[in-house]
C-alpha cells in the first residue's frame, strides 16, 4: 500500500507540474498580444510588404492627384514607412503621420533620418552622413529595419525637396484628442486601422473617428480607407479585456462602412480601387476605398 501511495504522489506532482507549465504558457502568449492591443506592431511592414516586393503594392492603385501639392494626413501611420513612401513618390506639399504608440513615431523619425543618409550616401559615394539613428547610437540599428528602408521610392517628382519639409509625425490619440483642428487637410489616410480603433472603442470610436475626419477635410477632399475585413476581428479580438468586451457588441459590421459614411457621415461619392491592387501578402488582401468630400 506505501508503493501506491508514492505512486500516486507522483502522479500528482507530475499533473500539478503539467498544470503549472501550461498556465505559464497560458500567460506567455496572453503577454504577447497585450503587447500590441493597438496594432501597433513594430515591424509592421517588414512583415506585411515582405523582402520580395520593391514597394508597397498599394501605391500603384494611389493616385498622384490625390497628394501631389496637398496637405495630407496619415492616420495610424506606426513606424512611418507608408507616409515616408507616399510623400516621395508623390510629393505632397505636406503629411502628418500620427500614431497612438510614442515608439512607433521614435522609429518613424529614425527611418527619415535614415533615408536622408542613404540617399546622402548614394549621391556622394563614400561620404557618411552625419545624421544618427533616433537614439544617437549607430549601434542600435537593427537588421529589419534596414530591410524595410528598401520599400522607400526613390523617384521623386521633386527630389530636391528635402523631406523634412513634407514630413512630420506626433503621437496622438487621434479618436480622443480633444483639442479643435489646427488645419484642415485635403486627403486624409486610415490604412487597416479601423479594426483596432472599433475594437479599443466600440462603435461609438468609429463614428467619432469618421466624424473627425469629415470635419479635417476640406471641401472636395478625399478619404482613403483600407477597413480590415470581420475575418480579421475574429482573429485578434482577444488581445485585451477592452477588445474582447467591445468586440461582443459591435453592430457595425466592415461591409456597412461605405454606407455609414456615404448616408450618416456626408460623404457624396465612393470609388472602389481594390481590383487594381496585386502583390498583396496573404491576409492583406483588404479593399481601398476612396471617399469624396
Amino acid at each position: 500500500m506505501p508503493e501506491d501511495s508514492a505512486m500516486c504522489s507522483k502522479q500528482k506532482e507530475k499533473k500539478g507540474a503539467e498544470e503549472r507549465e501550461q498556465q505559464h504558457v497560458q500567460n506567455k502568449s496572453k503577454k504577447r498580444k497585450e503587447i500590441c492591443p493597438y496594432g501597433n506592431y513594430k515591424h509592421y511592414y517588414g512583415y506585411r510588404i515582405g523582402q520580395e516586393l520593391e514597394e508597397d503594392p498599394r501605391l500603384k492603385v494611389f493616385k498622384k492627384e490625390w497628394f501631389q501639392g496637398k496637405d495630407c494626413l496619415d492616420i495610424g501611420c506606426n513606424s512611418g514607412i507608408m507616409t515616408i513612401q507616399i510623400a516621395k513618390k508623390f510629393c505632397c506639399q505636406s503629411i502628418l503621420g500620427v500614431d497612438i504608440d510614442a515608439n512607433r513615431i521614435q522609429d518613424a523619425y529614425w527611418h527619415i533620418r535614415k533615408f536622408l543618409k542613404m540617399e546622402d550616401a548614394r549621391k556622394v559615394p563614400g561620404k557618411s552622413s552625419k545624421l544618427e539613428d533616433a537614439n544617437g547610437s549607430e549601434s542600435s540599428i537593427k537588421g529589419s529595419l534596414k530591410e524595410e528602408m528598401k520599400e522607400i521610392p526613390r523617384n521623386c517628382c521633386a527630389e530636391e525637396k528635402n523631406l523634412l519639409d513634407m514630413v512630420s509625425f506626433q503621437k496622438e490619440d487621434f479618436v480622443n484628442t480633444r483639442d479643435p483642428p489646427k488645419k484642415h487637410y485635403d486627403t486624409i489616410l486610415c490604412l487597416s486601422v479601423t479594426k483596432w480603433i472599433h475594437l479599443n472603442w466600440g462603435d461609438d470610436g468609429l463614428i467619432t473617428l469618421f466624424t473627425k475626419v469629415w470635419r479635417l477635410l476640406s471641401p472636395g477632399g478625399i478619404f482613403v480607407l483600407e477597413p480590415q475585413p470581420w475575418k480579421s476581428y475574429e482573429n485578434n479580438y482577444k488581445v485585451s479585456e477592452t477588445t474582447r468586451t467591445n468586440y461582443k457588441n459591435l453592430k457595425f459590421h466592415p461591409e456597412y462602412f461605405q454606407d455609414l459614411l456615404l448616408d450618416k457621415i456626408g460623404f457624396k461619392t465612393v470609388e472602389n480601387v481594390t481590383s487594381s491592387v496585386s502583390g498583396s501578402k496573404t491576409g492583406f488582401n483588404r479593399p481601398i476605398l476612396v471617399f469624396r468630400k
